[in-house]
C-alpha cells in the first residue's frame, strides 16, 4: 500500500478482517472515558433562572446587566446566603454564567453537582442581581433631578388649568379671534402633554427600574455536557479511529515487497511464475505458541488484512500454473539436478506451494524443501543439491530480509536460479481427477529443516 491511495474499500477490508481487534479497543476506549467521567469530568448540572428588564434597553446596556449579573459582588452575595460548607465567591464564579436573550431578557445559570444544588445557585444569583442592580439604579438618580422633574411636573399642571381658564375667558365662538385663541390654546396644552409624555419614557428612574424575576429556576432533570454517556461514546470513538488509522499508517509505511518483479529484484533472479494454493483461515497465520500469540489469534491480530480477496480458481487452473513453474525451472537448468526449495520460515501459503512444485516436479528435477528463518537465515552447505528455488507469497518479506535469504543461498554454495510467488485462491468445485491434492502433495514434500534434512 505504499503507493496505493486509502480507499473504502481498504477501510472495509479493515472492519472485516480486524473487527474483533477493533471491537476490544472500541471497549477499553468507552472503560477509559468512564474513568474520565468518574475522576475529570464528574456529573454536573445547570440550571438557569430568567430576569426581565422592562422598558428600552440599548444592547451595550444589555451587556453591562450581563456583567453586573456575573460580578464578583453579586456572587459573593449569593455565597454568603447560600452559605454552603467550602465553597466560596471565588468558587462560585466558575460555576455561574449570564446572557442576553430575545426581549430584554438575562438568563442566569448555575452549574453544581447536584440538581437541588444547580436550582438553589440560579435562583440566589437571579435574586441577587435583582437587588444589587436595583441598588446600583436608585442610588445613581440624584436628588436634585427628582426634585426638578417633580417641580416641571407640577409647572405643566399649573400651566394647563391657566390654559383651561384662559379658554373659557374667551368668547366662546363670537368671534373669530376667539375661536382661533381657543384653537391655540389647545394646541399648545397638547404639546405640552406630549412633553410630559416623552419625559416620562425618557426618565431612567421610571423606564428601567422595576426588574422582575421570571419564576423559580427549573429544576435540570440531564447532566450538563459532557455527559457520562458521551465521554463513554467518545472514548470508545477515539480509540476507535485510532485504531483504523493505526492499521492506515502501518499500511503506508510497510516496506514489504507485493510486486513480483520488485520481489525477484530483491532476490537476485528470475521470476518463474506464481502458484495458487486454496486459501485457509490459517494460511497467513504464523506457527507461534505461548500467551502472546494465542492473545493476538484470539483478537485476529495474526493474520494478515492488507491483502486483497483471493479470486476464485478452479483444481485444473492451479495445475497447470504450477505444471507452467515446473517447465520453465527445467528450461533454466541445463542438466537435471538436485535443487533445494527454500521457504521463508512462517510463510504456510508458501510452505503448501513448495509442496504442490515437489509433487507436480516428482524428480525432474528432485526438490527438497528447507524452511529458513529469516532473522539469521542459514541455508545448509551444498552437497547433492546444487542450486535453490525461493518461494514465498507476496507482502510478507521486505528487501532487505529478501537480501539475506540469497545472501544465505550463496554462503551456502547455491545458485538461486529461479524465483515462485505463491498466493491464496478461492476454491471451485473439482471438475478433473487423477491429480494428487494439495494434502498429497504435503505429505509427499513433509517438512523440511535449515540443518538441511531430507523430507
Amino acid at each position: 500500500m505504499n503507493d496505493d491511495t486509502i480507499r473504502l474499500v481498504t477501510i472495509g477490508r479493515i472492519l472485516g478482517r480486524r473487527w474483533r481487534l477493533l471491537a476490544v479497543l472500541a471497549a477499553v476506549g468507552a472503560l477509559v472515558g468512564y474513568g474520565t467521567s468518574v475522576l475529570v469530568f464528574p456529573p454536573r448540572y445547570t440550571a438557569s433562572a430568567s430576569v426581565l428588564l422592562p422598558g428600552l434597553w440599548e444592547e451595550r446596556e444589555l451587556l453591562t446587566q450581563v456583567d453586573i449579573a456575573t460580578s464578583s459582588a453579586v456572587v459573593d452575595r449569593a455565597a454568603a446566603t447560600l452559605g454552603w460548607k467550602g465553597v466560596s465567591g471565588v468558587e462560585l464564579r466558575d460555576q455561574v454564567s449570564a446572557k442576553a436573550a430575545d426581549g430584554n431578557i438575562i438568563k442566569i445559570s448555575g452549574t453544581a453537582d447536584t440538581p437541588e444544588r444547580a436550582q438553589r445557585l440560579s435562583d440566589q444569583m437571579a435574586q441577587q442581581f435583582v437587588t444589587f442592580a436595583t441598588r446600583i439604579t436608585d442610588g445613581s438618580t440624584a436628588p436634585e433631578a427628582v426634585t426638578g422633574t417633580e417641580a416641571l411636573r407640577k409647572k405643566v399642571a399649573e400651566t394647563n388649568r391657566r390654559i383651561t381658564e384662559l379658554a373659557d375667558a374667551a368668547d366662546p365662538g363670537r368671534t373669530v379671534e376667539s375661536v382661533q385663541a381657543r384653537t391655540e390654546l389647545e394646541k399648545l396644552r397638547t404639546a405640552l402633554q406630549d412633553a410630559m409624555k416623552k419625559l416620562d419614557e425618557a426618565d431612567p428612574a421610571t423606564d428601567k427600574a422595576g426588574m422582575v424575576v421570571m419564576g423559580p429556576a427549573a429544576r435540570p432533570t440531564g447532566e450538563a455536557p459532557p455527559t457520562r454517556t458521551q465521554l463513554v461514546v467518545a472514548g470508545a470513538l477515539v480509540f476507535f479511529l485510532l485504531a483504523v488509522i493505526g492499521h492506515l499508517v502501518a499500511a503506508r509505511t510497510n516496506r514489504r515487497l507485493r510486486a513480483e518483479p520488485e520481489i525477484a529484484a530483491a532476490l537476485g533472479s528470475a521470476l518463474l511464475g506464481t502458484v495458487d494454493v486454496p486459501g485457509e483461515r490459517r494460511a497467513y497465520r504464523p506457527e507461534k505458541t505461548g500467551a502472546r500469540a494465542r492473545i493476538r489469534r484470539l483478537l485476529g491480530a495474526d493474520t494478515r488484512w492488507d491483502l486483497p480477496a483471493p479470486q476464485w480458481s478452479g483444481e485444473a487452473d492451479r495445475q497447470i500454473r504450477c505444471r507452467r513453474v515446473c517447465a520453465r525451472l527445467r528450461d533454466r537448468l541445463p542438466v537435471p539436478r538436485r535443487l533445494l526449495v527454500v521457504v521463508p520460515e512462517g510463510d504456510e501459503v508458501a510452505r503448501r506451494a513448495a509442496g504442490q512444485l515437489v509433487a507436480e516436479a516428482g524428480s525432474d528435477p528432485l526438490l527438497r524443501v528447507v524452511e529458513v528463518s529469516v532473522d539469521r537465515p542459514i541455508v545448509p552447505d551444498r552437497e547433492t543439491e546444487s542450486g535453490a528455488l525461493v518461494v514465498l507469497s507476496a507482502g510478507s518479506r521486505t528487501a532487505d530480509e529478501l537480501a539475506g535469504i540469497a545472501g544465505a543461498c550463496a554462503d551456502g554454495g547455491h545458485e538461486v536460479v529461479g524465483v515462485v510467488v505463491a498466493g491464496t485462491v478461492r476454491t471451485r468445485p473439482t471438475r478433473t481427477a487423477g491429480r494428487p491434492s494439495d494434502e498429497a502433495a504435503m505429505a509427499f514434500a513433509g517438512r523440511g529443516h535449515a540443518t538441511g534434512g531430507s523430507v
